[in-house]
């Protein structure tokens, strides 16, 4: 038996891409053939005609955005010049600040003094 193998052949079954990009505007009716969708990257919005397998602006919405991760990254601020940012050991802490420095966990509002 002979088997012949297609590269770049129509996939089957397979769902446009663009019920994954945050670019897509789709809106669906009742009934099955009822649905338009329209790329948002485009200044005017034009209907998307067939099921899309590729496209060089597809920008998946279930990964979080670039605006979305800067929303949520931490800033590191360091008071003097020259000093390193980043994480240190209570013991650290105490030496750069001073005995008197006051270290609150993040499990409570209690006042750690180890």
């Amino acid at each position: 038996m002979v088997t012949i193998r297609i590269k770049g052949g129509t996939p089957q079954g397979a769902e446009t891409l663009c019920v994954t990009c945050r670019w897509a505007h789709i809106v669906k009716g009742f009934g099955v053939s009822q649905e338009e969708i329209r790329c948002r990257f485009l200044m005017y919005d034009p209907p998307v005609q067939f099921p899309v397998s590729q496209c060089s602006s597809y920008d998946d919405k279930r990964l979080p955005s670039k605006c979305d991760m800067e929303k949520i990254a931490w800033v590191l601020l360091t008071k003097k010049a020259g000093r390193t940012i980043g994480f240190v050991t209570a013991k650290q802490f105490r030496e750069i600040e001073g005995d008197d420095a006051e270290i609150i966990s993040a499990a409570s509002d209690s006042t750690d003094k180890e």
